[in-house]
């Protein structure tokens, strides 16, 4: 069936990315701290706790971009 190729490079691409973020986030989450930043937002009651990543997600944000955009580049 034509068409089929494009559709398992996709797949095999999506593969390695999530293969290679598991990498990441299994290794250097103790190193980056990510979820314990200055900036995220933590508030604990007796029977509610309330978390809101603001300055993770900035980080995130900004890595995830950088990336995508030498991705692009690249291309």
């Amino acid at each position: 069936m034509p068409g089929w190729e494009g559709l398992g490079k996709i797949l095999m691409g999506l593969g390695g990315f999530l293969f290679a973020l598991g990498i990441i986030l299994a290794f250097f989450g103790r190193v980056l701290h990510l979820g314990r930043l200055p900036g995220d937002i933590l508030i604990q009651r007796e029977n509610f706790t309330f978390y809101f990543p603001l300055a993770s997600g900035l980080v995130l944000s900004l890595i995830l971009t950088l990336i995508l955009n030498m991705i692009r580049r690249w291309r």
